[in-house]
């Protein structure tokens, strides 16, 4: 072992600045690796991936925004410079950058009763710090997270978002911070319950969760058959309805508001997204200053309003990332370095487009293994879509009910839930079983930092 480890730094030294140049391409930007057997077989299977996977990250992006506490444009511009530069730096084919909702809610959690500014301006630290653990190689500093660390933390994120959206299930209004006070609010303002919003929300839920149970039909094609070719196309069609459900969901939703718009003499029965800036962003540097009310913060004092945020973003993307990346990683060796620092180029350059913190979503990875994808060129395909989206259809997003976009949320969400795990530790290791429920409660007692690092520290 010594002798080669000896072999290949004396065959390094040997090597020209030139041929040291190449190596070094060749290793951070995998796009040259594959790019020159790129052919039109993968251009097909890419597009139609692409196209797949827009239809399911066009509908989570606006809902995400609305789980941050934003805008539903910005999840959009959120949405498709993931796709740009992964397809660079990207190692995982699978692997698709944009709005997560746990990226989402982390964000809230540093982020709320302020401006977009101070958004912006934590998914461009968030990218600094990515990049500098990258550079630093610190992506061992992930197995430190157990497992029964990252269920707590997922499952407890996954009851906030859920509870922080049954107040646009009701068609409620009120803010409060913290989730028990939450969970205390929604009971007083029960009575308030808007019966428009609630029926809207009930249905969208039921109309999810039907599709998705759509998915798992097995339409058997027996060989040789007459119906062969036909059984495959209708297993084709319940797969593309079940991963395509929350467009088919959002859209049918905005149909019913725009009607009732049109043709009801009282207003719209539930609440609806409104207007949108259309067209694509501005492309500036991020806001390294910005005011609230009467008040002027300097870039330092934006700084100490993040906090901790500023740790705790970057590490939960990473960790999401990477968790994401191995879970595909079943051809090609997993580069955690190289993860980061084309996770940290997505929300440097994301902050240049006033960009929400993003990262990998398994979700979204899985629909794009289950579409065929060849190439991290799927995420040029995307990204086009978005754009296109953004350019000419935004108004189109005018009619879409709250209560939908809720409804899309809590139904994302709540396969992240484990259960299983607390009966599995219990018979095999009741000390993770603590530190499981510990972190559990902590994030929704504390908050979610806190209830991270405590989990790790245990």
């Amino acid at each position: 072992m010594a002798r080669s480890r000896k072999g290949s730094l004396a065959s390094a030294r040997t090597l020209t600045p030139g041929q040291r140049l190449r190596r070094f391409v060749r290793r951070r930007v995998p796009l040259v690796t594959w790019l020159p057997s790129y052919s039109a077989e993968f251009v097909v299977a890419d597009l139609v991936a692409g196209i797949t996977l827009g239809l399911t990250l066009l509908p989570q992006s606006i809902a995400y925004a609305q789980l941050a506490g934003v805008s539903p444009r910005f999840g959009l511009y959120s949405a498709f410079m993931g796709g740009f530069v992964y397809m660079f730096l990207g190692t995982i084919k699978e692997v698709t950058i944009g709005p997560t909702s746990l990226m989402a809610i982390v964000t809230f959690q540093f982020t709320r009763d302020l401006n977009i500014h101070f958004v912006i301006l934590l998914t461009f630290l968030t990218g600094v710090v990515q990049f500098l653990m990258g550079v630093l190689r610190l992506g061992f500093l992930v197995d430190f997270i157990s497992t029964p660390v990252v269920s707590g933390f997922t499952s407890a994120t996954s009851f906030i978002v859920i509870v922080a959206q049954l107040k646009h299930l009701g068609g409620l209004r009120f803010r409060v911070r913290g989730f028990l006070n939450r969970l205390h609010a929604l009971w007083t303002h029960v009575p308030e319950t808007n019966p428009g919003d609630a029926i809207l929300g009930i249905c969208c839920i039921t109309f999810l969760l039907a599709l998705k149970r759509l998915g798992a039909i097995k339409v058997e094609a027996k060989d040789g058959g007459p119906t062969t070719a036909g059984r495959r196309v209708l297993g084709r069609i319940l797969w593309f309805l079940s991963i395509g459900r929350n467009a088919l969901c959002i859209g049918i939703a905005s149909v019913v508001a725009k009607v009732c718009y049109e043709y009801m003499d009282t207003e719209v029965p539930f609440a609806i997204v409104g207007d949108m800036v259309p067209g694509l962003p501005s492309l500036s540097l991020p806001p390294f200053h910005t005011e609230i009310g009467n008040r002027t913060f300097t870039y330092p004092e934006m700084v100490r309003e993040l906090g901790a945020g500023i740790l705790v973003v970057p590490l939960v993307g990473v960790l999401a990332n990477v968790a994401i990346a191995k879970a595909f990683a079943s051809d090609v060796a997993m580069d955690a370095t190289q993860e980061m620092v084309a996770l940290a180029a997505c929300n440097l350059l994301g902050s240049l487009v006033q960009a929400m913190p993003v990262c990998g979503a398994f979700t979204r990875s899985a629909v794009s293994h289950a579409s065929g994808v060849r190439t991290p060129m799927v995420g040029l395909y995307t990204s086009v879509l978005v754009i296109l989206t953004l350019e000419f259809f935004t108004p189109c997003f005018y009619y879409i009910p709250r209560a939908t976009l809720a409804a899309v949320l809590v139904c994302a969400v709540a396969s992240f839930i484990d259960v299983a795990i607390v009966a599995q530790l219990w018979r095999t290791s009741k000390r993770d079983l603590v530190t499981l429920l510990v972190t559990f409660t902590a994030c929704l007692c504390f908050g979610v930092e806190v209830g991270l690092v405590l989990g790790m520290a245990l």
